[in-house]
């Protein structure tokens, strides 16, 4: 396996830098820093020597170091426990929580990362034995740039239009527009709702969109991840000053409704749309086939 040393360390090298791009750290502050970031780098080096050792190995008859990739494939899973837990131990601990399916699709893809590096580096390392340095370079460049694509996804403002609309009451009823939120006994509360709190629409472009936006967990993560970058004027004890997310049931418009400590408006409008979509919120009821056979009827 001499001869392929300088092969198998470009691979490692690429595949590494990519897992180091594909970590970041934003609004949602996790992975944490230092200690997160060692964790996944760490990972990402591992996942990045499978997949530049697996086709020296090939290529040397050597099938038995072949079998590590199947053992990798159960240790990643792990990384998707590991990230899971984690979180579902902390996030009871947040003013307004991720919810679980955000939580599960976050970690889906620190999971799917990892395999990212093995292909990374597999590639970068197949260019580097059978052609040369510069073309294993375009190669492993491209590699990155499809992890990183592949990375974002659909975000709400794709598939659905936002828009601000003020609070109000009717009695001790709160609404957004016409889509009722819940009910305000005190009067003080009231007050600091109507004084602290803002309203926004989610029209839905299409009828997939809206049994997507139905999905609780995709509701929940827009709340959460509004309210960690806008800040969130409640604190423990106050069930009243949670923000609450509610849909009209005759056309599917999602009402929403905040307590921002930044109240700008605009800002909170471009946030809500760069909310991601869960994968696994995401309903296609078009793509039915009894839904286009009634259609061709």
């Amino acid at each position: 396996m001499s001869e392929f040393k300088y092969a198998i360390l470009f691979g490692v090298f690429v595949g590494t830098m990519a897992r180091i791009l594909m970590l970041r750290t934003d609004y949602r502050q996790y992975p944490t820093y230092l200690h997160g970031k060692i964790i996944h780098v760490s990972l990402g080096f591992i996942a990045a020597s499978l997949g530049a050792i697996a086709v020296p190995a090939l290529i040397e008859r050597e099938y038995t170091a072949v079998t590590l990739l199947t053992v990798a494939a159960t240790q990643f899973r792990e990384v998707r426990n590991m990230e899971r837990n984690t979180l579902t131990e902390i996030d009871p601990l947040e003013l307004v929580p991720r919810g679980k399916v955000y939580i599960e699709g976050i970690a889906i893809s620190f999971e799917s990362r990892n395999y990212l590096c093995i292909f990374t580096a597999l590639i970068s390392t197949v260019l580097y034995i059978y052609f040369s340095l510069p073309i294993a370079i375009a190669g492993g460049v491209a590699s990155v740039l499809l992890g990183l694509r592949l990375m974002s996804g659909k975000t709400i403002k794709s598939i659905a239009n936002i828009e601000y609309t003020p609070l109000k009451f009717d009695g001790a009823g709160l609404y957004v527009d016409n889509i009722y939120i819940m009910n305000i006994g005190l009067k003080e509360r009231r007050e600091e709702i109507l004084k602290y709190g803002a309203g926004f629409i989610i029209y839905p472009k299409n009828q997939n969109v809206v049994q997507t936006l139905a999905n609780l967990g995709q509701r929940q993560a827009m709340l959460h991840d509004v309210s960690v970058s806008l800040g969130v004027f409640r604190d423990s004890g106050t069930p009243a000053l949670t923000p609450i997310i509610k849909r009209d049931l005759d056309d599917g418009r999602i009402g929403m409704f905040i307590l921002p400590q930044n109240r700008d408006i605009d800002l909170a409008i471009r946030i809500i749309g760069a909310v991601p979509i869960l994968e696994t919120a995401i309903r296609m009821p078009s793509e039915s086939k009894a839904y286009h056979e009634t259609r061709d009827e």
